[in-house]
């Protein structure tokens, strides 16, 4: 009980603050004063334990512990206590012992007994080992040992010397906290110096950083402890360490003003322009936080007064946006440029004029010759922002600049714009970029001090804004009533004046505007002329925006002045349900049926965003027409079906019965050849599509309502609609009802209702021909489906779409089990067929809805169903890699009737195989019957093969055998053809391992494996079979072209290289093929020059000569002409060199032989002519199908040939 007592006797700990004060943040920029984030916990551990103490000392006595405490902390430790047990802040002994050493008062036992709990904090276990006694001993003894009262104790204790006990006893140097900090963090936070001498040679390394990256010299340097600096500089501390956000000791020194840390580091080396992550350097540091002695020493230093920071701004800015007028001044002293612009444009006089504490600064700026007038890139001068963020002395200042040095000494009367010197202060209606002057910008804010200076010094009132506004019109907008009055009473303004530029848009209008929800709202075009984004719901009316509404009134402002798109204010006090304001207009005079330019009149938009129904209220009983449509043939009653206003359609009937107000609705539409929508559809939640032309005209003024709610149903609208509205089952354009709507959507009380009212669920559309049932099992809304299965006894559970779908399966196809089961059990049939062919297992299977395909089998679905293509669900799982599917349809089909093979002779194991599904395999090689090479002889391992599906190929060959390994299809093709065709290095590898035959031949060209790779340029195969297999490089394919021919032929380099590489025999290498080609010629005639070097190397003849005559030199023209021209040069040359002999040439002169060559200008080809060269190989080659060269069939089509397709 002695411990409990003496713990609650400690009080709560400082918290240790995440990051320390930061410089104000100016509009639009960044931070600029450097955040101080350096941790203090350490700190904070022993001040609010410190303050307490403090108070209490100076009624206590005095004495030393040190000696009792050093005997006490030893005998914690040596009864069992754990030397590094952590508290829930992660803090060990060590951390507070350390957090300790700074001095305080020790005569309360809140001080001294933090460090003796943490030591007795153990675990339960060792509690119970160390028994009664033991605890009892150490109970009394820390009585014993708390501190006396006596007069003579000193006022400050040390505690290095428990520090020394804990080091003694293997206390973690290195222990961290939360924050990451280890003890000589919290010593180098609390200037216990003798502590961190003793840590210090405990640590490999001083450097260590916390969370945020900041080693000890940070908090040392953040501190102000100069001794600690010293210290840590001399054990190795890194001077220019940075934290995370590249900030080092001397931001830190900096920014606190520690003057004589920052000297120490300058002279330790420390760089005074270092700069941060957004380029702060020590001199931004110092200025934002108002330092000025750092500020004058750096720079003495001879820093850059100017530097900017990622921003643009310098110092100046800083020190001007803080109120930091003695920092300013020596900053202008030292020569910073006054009218520096940051990147945005702002100069140190717009920080001033907008800073809470910048009425010095900014006259020291303009002492200094600021431009008073300076604008931004935005064009804002000054006094925009000084009225922007409503600084009045600012503001003043800016204005009356010019006065002060007036040589005339006063002003020239109420004329104040007359005066030419008064003028040179700040330009009062200088415009920024959206042409408003400081007064708009006032007036928007709703600053009246400001307006009344300004208005005071000449502002023109007058002057058009944003949009052509007036100053008063944005007041107006804003709800600042006592602004529009000080407006007013500047005398510009006259009722009929308020009407501002091309949109027409009045003060009244704006008034109108301001809805509930919000006091200040952005300016947001609406397609021209400013409105404010407001909800209508959940807020409370402002009783200035009637007050505003109320003054234009009073002024005799006009009440059915139009904007630009024909709307009143009662069309925008309607659409923001205002009642109050509706109620002024109203009993103003304004008219209830004005309609704009869509034809809507403010019942429409009333009625669309009136939850309570007030304002529909009071304008159906002041005259307006619920009857009257909108240009779209769309009346009040669709604007409030659409947002299911229920209230307002009840008083819309109340008036008028539904059925009569829809007698004349959609007459536009039908003229214009559309079928109207019925509110029916707009209340159970229709396309936005079917009523774009509502939700355009909706969103031109409603920006606030949200539309989401017209995609819910409405079913208290929906039950007033169903009162009055007789054709219950009405179409859409598309030949939706209400009731597909509702199931579609999932409205179950709106399904319910419908059904309960006669709608049809057997009502198809005009596109999809689909159903209701359709709807509701395609969405999964399985109530629904439950109440159109229970509503007829003659419903048609398998009714088909246009596709021949029934709503099973479209439910199994989305994976809706329970609509699956509710169909189910009212009958569906399973083995009904779409368009296709395909069942609903058979899109159970595709999709992988297992529980689906359970209940699908359960009720007898017939595994072995083929569709149009021959394909089964068998085969559809293997494909998908469905292994739990197939598996159970494995199990459920008989394999003696199963269906082994499609329309192209694949099995599902062919299917399994291409797609490299290896558990799908698996399974299937667990069945006797697919073990056997059936179907197409395209065989599983071919699929596998091309697919580089190395797994699978293994699994066939290991439970086949190696008979597969040399099986070939229909064109006499083996895997190892299908493997090298698709560059598969590691299947080729596999078949050769497993002793493919390499040498083996096709049956149409009769070439092989290496043929292939080599006509393909397929390196990797090449390499592997030259190397790795017994190939015969003298094998020639029907046209007697090598490999080494096929290579070249077309002009793979590398291919050719590496069969190269393994030819040694000279009559190869002029080995011909049937055209009299050897591999010279072709090379040559590729332009492969390295292959052309390697063959004359290896001695290939360069006198051989084809059908033609040509010989290798002749084979490089690009044509047989220049080839016949380049002939006869050589032969007129060197006629008795053999070189240049022309096989096919007569007896007859050259020239003859020219003319017989050229008799026309057909260019035929009679004497001296090429006749056409066979092909190396027939343009119709191909590994996978005979339409098409082999080097144009991919290998995804592989599985395409022989017969079949891909899936």
């Amino acid at each position: 009980m002695a411990v409990l007592k003496i713990q609650e006797q400690i009080t709560a700990r400082a918290q240790i603050p995440s990051r320390l004060p930061e410089g104000r943040r100016p509009p639009g920029q960044g931070e600029i004063g450097v955040p101080v984030s350096l941790s203090t916990r350490a700190r904070g551990l022993c001040h609010g334990c410190r303050e307490e103490g403090q108070r209490e000392a100076n009624a206590s006595t005095r004495g030393r512990l040190p000696g009792r405490l050093l005997r006490l902390s030893s005998c914690v430790v040596l009864s069992g206590a754990r030397v590094n047990a952590k508290d829930n802040k992660w803090l060990t002994p060590l951390h507070r012992a350390v957090a300790s050493c700074s001095e305080f008062p020790p005569t309360t036992l809140t001080n001294l007994c933090q460090m003796i709990l943490v030591l007795t904090l153990v675990t339960k276990e060792e509690a119970a080992l160390s028994g009664p006694e033991n605890n009892c001993h150490f109970m009394e003894l820390s009585l014993q040992m708390a501190p006396q009262k006596d007069k003579n104790f000193p006022d400050r204790i040390f505690f290095q010397d428990a520090v020394a006990a804990l080091l003694k006893h293997s206390a973690d140097v290195n222990a961290r906290d939360k924050n990451w900090q280890t003890p000589l963090h919290v010593a180098a936070s609390n200037k216990a110096v003798r502590c961190a001498e003793a840590l210090v040679p405990l640590l490999s390394n001083v450097n260590v950083s916390d969370r945020a990256g900041r080693t000890a010299l940070h908090h040392a340097a953040f501190s102000g402890h100069v001794e600690m600096v010293k210290l840590l500089l001399s054990r190795g501390a890194n001077i220019n360490a940075f934290d995370k956000k590249d900030r080092r000791a001397i931001h830190w020194g900096a920014y606190m003003g520690h003057l004589e840390v920052v000297k120490l580091l300058v002279a330790s080396g420390a760089e005074v322009d270092c700069k941060d992550k957004k380029a702060y350097t020590p001199l931004h540091a110092a200025a934002s936080s108002g330092m000025s002695s750092t500020v004058h020493y750096l720079l003495s230093l001879g820093v850059n007064v100017n530097e900017v920071n990622a921003y643009g701004n310098t110092p100046l800015h800083l020190a001007c946006y803080n109120g930091q007028d003695v920092v300013v001044g020596e900053l202008i002293q030292a020569g910073a440029k006054v009218n520096q612009e940051n990147e945005r444009g702002f100069s140190p006089l717009h920080f001033a004029s907008s800073s809470r504490q910048g009425a010095l600064c900014q006259e020291l700026l303009l002492t200094h010759g600021a431009h008073i007038n300076i604008q931004s890139k935005d064009r804002k001068t000054p006094l925009h922002m000084a009225a922007a963020h409503g600084r009045f002395s600012c503001s003043q200042a800016l204005i009356q600049n010019g006065k002060s040095v007036c040589r005339f000494g006063v002003c020239c009367g109420a004329n104040v714009r007359a005066c030419p010197l008064c003028l040179s202060g700040a330009d009062i209606d200088c415009e920024d970029k959206d042409r408003n002057t400081a007064l708009h910008v006032a007036a928007r804010q709703g600053h009246e001090l400001i307006i009344t200076a300004l208005v005071k010094h000449g502002a023109n009132t007058a002057r058009r804004g944003v949009y052509g506004m007036f100053p008063f019109h944005l007041a107006a907008l804003s709800g600042f009533s006592d602004c529009c009055r000080k407006l007013l009473s500047s005398g510009t303004f006259t009722p009929v004046a308020f009407h501002h530029g091309r949109h027409r848009d009045d003060a009244l209008i704006d008034a109108a505007t301001l809805a509930q929800g919000s006091t200040s709202t952005p300016l947001t075009t609406l397609e021209g002329p400013v409105c404010t984004q407001l909800q209508p719901e959940g807020g409370s009316w402002f009783p200035w925006n009637l007050e505003c509404l109320n003054l234009l009134l009073k002024v005799g402002a006009d009440l059915n002045r139009k904007d630009h798109f024909g709307r009143t204010p009662l069309h925008y006090a309607s659409a923001n349900c205002n009642y109050q304001c509706v109620f002024a207009l109203g009993g103003s005079g304004a008219s209830v049926n004005v309609l704009d330019q869509r034809g809507c009149g403010p019942l429409h938009y009333a009625a669309a965003a009136d939850t309570e129904g007030k304002c529909v209220e009071y304008l159906l009983r002041n005259g307006a027409d619920p009857g009257a449509n909108d240009k779209q043939g769309y009346c009040a009653v669709h604007y409030a079906s659409a947002y299911g206003r229920t209230l307002c359609l009840e008083l819309m009937a109340s008036k008028t019965p539904l059925d009569v107000l829809m007698e004349t609705s959609g007459r536009d539409a039908v003229s214009d050849g559309r079928t109207p929508v019925s509110p029916l559809h707009l209340v159970v939640g229709a396309d936005p599509g079917w009523w774009r032309g509502l939700e355009v005209v909706a969103v031109a003024v409603l920006r606030g309502v949200r539309f989401v709610q017209a995609y819910h149903g409405h079913c208290g609208a929906l039950e007033v609609l169903l009162a009055s509205i007789l054709d219950v089952d009405a179409c859409s354009p598309e030949g939706r009802t209400p009731l597909s709507l509702s199931c579609s959507r999932g409205h179950q009380d709106c399904v319910a209702l419908l059904l309960h009212h006669g709608a049809s669920p057997m009502t198809r559309d005009y596109t999809h021909k689909k159903t209701a049932m359709h709807a509701a099992a395609m969405n999964g809304h399985q109530e629904c489906l439950r109440l159109l299965l229970s509503h007829s006894q003659h419903l048609d559970v398998d009714a088909q779409d246009i596709n021949g779908q029934t709503p099973l399966m479209l439910a199994v196809l989305n994976g809706h089990t329970e609509c699956v089961y509710s169909l189910l059990s009212q009958g569906a049939s399973v083995e009904n067929q779409d368009r296709w062919g395909r069942t609903a297992l058979h899109r159970g299977v595709v999709t992988g809805q297992e529980d689906c395909v359970e209940a699908l089998l359960q009720r007898g679905a017939n595994v072995c169903v083929r569709d149009a293509q021959g394909r089964s669900p068998l085969h559809l799982a293997s494909a998908c890699g469905r292994v739990a599917v197939l598996g159970a349809l494995l199990q459920a089909g008989s394999s003696s009737h199963t269906h082994l093979t499609d329309n192209q002779g694949y099995t599902p194991l062919h299917w399994a195989c291409y797609n490299g599904y290896d558990s799908c395999v698996e399974v299937l090689l667990d069945q006797e019957v697919f073990k056997q090479v059936k179907g197409n002889a395209f065989s599983p391992l071919h699929c596998a093969v091309i697919n580089d599906n190395e797994g699978v190929a293994e699994m066939l060959i290991e439970s086949m055998g190696t008979n597969i390994i040399n099986t070939s299809d229909s064109k006499g093709r083996t895997p190892l053809h299908a493997a090298a065709f698709s560059d598969h290095v590691e299947c080729v590898s596999l078949l050769l391992s497993h002793g493919a035959e390499a040498n083996a031949v096709d049956a149409r060209l009769s070439r092989t494996p290496l043929m292939m790779a080599a006509l393909n340029g397929q390196t990797n195969t090449v390499e592997v079979l030259v190397n790795s297999a017994k190939v015969d490089l003298t094998l020639q394919d029907a046209h007697r072209n090598t490999a080494l021919h096929l290579a070249c032929s077309k002009g793979h380099e590398t291919c050719a290289l590496l069969i190269l590489e393994k030819i040694r025999d000279r009559n190869l290498i002029n080995c011909p093929n049937a055209a009299l080609q050897t591999p010279l010629h072709v090379a040559a005639r590729g332009g492969l020059t390295v292959v052309v070097q390697e063959l004359l190397g290896k001695e290939a003849s360069v006198l051989a000569v084809d059908e033609n005559g040509y010989t290798p030199a002749l084979s490089c023209t690009p044509n047989r002409d220049v080839a016949d021209c380049l002939a006869l040069i050589l032969n007129s040359m060197m006629p008795t060199s053999p070189m240049v002999t022309i096989a096919a040439l007569p007896a007859v002169s050259v020239a003859q032989a020219v003319i017989k060559h050229h008799p026309t200008n057909k260019r035929i080809s009679k004497g001296v002519g090429l006749e056409a060269l066979p092909p190396l190989r027939p343009n119709h080659a191909s590994c996978c199908r005979t339409e098409r060269p082999l080097s144009s069939v991919s290998a995804e089509e592989e599985l395409n040939d022989s017969d079949s397709e891909t899936y």
